[in-house]
């Protein structure tokens, strides 16, 4: 699980787009108005990050807490690493499949 979620191509650099957006998002919001910037990490872990804040609205009335809105994020993110991470394995697999030679 660990290899599949943070130890390939694919899932490193999904990782490191949504960190490096969560970085930006803080720093807006330390240095300056921080505008609509702190979308972007929901919209980059969507469609699970989306169905996080439903809940979340289900369960608070419209008015989710911010830790359960970042806890949502950081979920997504891993899950979806994840996602990438077998998408990726089962590719390779095929790919060996394939490229095996016949011995006969």
């Amino acid at each position: 699980m660990y290899r599949l979620t943070f130890a390939n191509p694919a899932s490193v650099v999904y990782l490191g787009i949504v960190g490096a957006s969560v970085v930006f998002e803080i720093a807006a919001a330390l240095l300056s108005d921080p505008g609509i910037v702190g979308v972007w990490p929901f919209l980059l872990t969507a469609p699970t990050s989306l169905v996080t804040v439903t809940v979340g609205q289900a369960l608070w009335n419209d008015v989710a807490p911010g830790w359960f809105l970042v806890a949502g994020v950081v979920f997504s993110a891993l899950l979806q690493s994840f996602a990438l991470g077998a998408v990726l394995e089962t590719l390779r697999a095929r790919r060996r499949v394939v490229t095996r030679p016949i011995r006969g």
